[in-house]
């Protein structure tokens, strides 16, 4: 009997689903490549809309690209900060009228993803140039 409640417990463990989930070390958010460090300052002198957020960072592989948060659910507004460039710090709408400052941590790694988006379209202008072009020849 102990051989198989022993064999049992082996075989429930060996296919246990395992679930792994990162812990995110602070809040941030990518804009045009840089990540800022969402802050707890709030901010009110707030200029002119210059993003949102576009993508979710995955919690199991850490991988994000483009305009993306780890905490910020898509379509959050990004905005600039009157007299402080965009270079040092944003303003993140984290609610309706209210705003945190984003400080600039460092610049967001490139992954395929960005790669094969900018190469898909430009396939897809040479593709449409060559038709067109195809099409008045033709036609002469």
């Amino acid at each position: 009997m102990k051989r198989v409640l022993l064999l049992f417990f082996m075989f429930v463990w060996t296919f246990q689903p395992f679930v792994h989930a990162l812990s995110w070390a602070y809040s941030f958010v990518v804009w045009k490549g840089h990540v800022y460090e969402v802050t707890v300052e709030e901010v009110t002198d707030i200029g002119k809309m210059i993003g949102q957020v576009k993508t979710q960072a995955d919690n199991r592989t850490g991988d994000y690209w483009g305009d993306a948060s780890n905490v910020y659910p898509v379509g959050t507004k990004y905005y600039e900060i009157k007299g402080t460039p965009t270079k040092l710090a944003i303003a993140v709408e984290v609610e309706p009228n209210r705003y945190l400052k984003a400080v600039y941590k460092h610049r967001s790694p490139h992954y395929w993803k960005e790669v094969a988006l900018k190469i898909g379209f430009g396939l897809v202008i040479v593709a449409i140039v060559f038709i067109v072009v195809r099409l008045k020849i033709k036609r002469s």
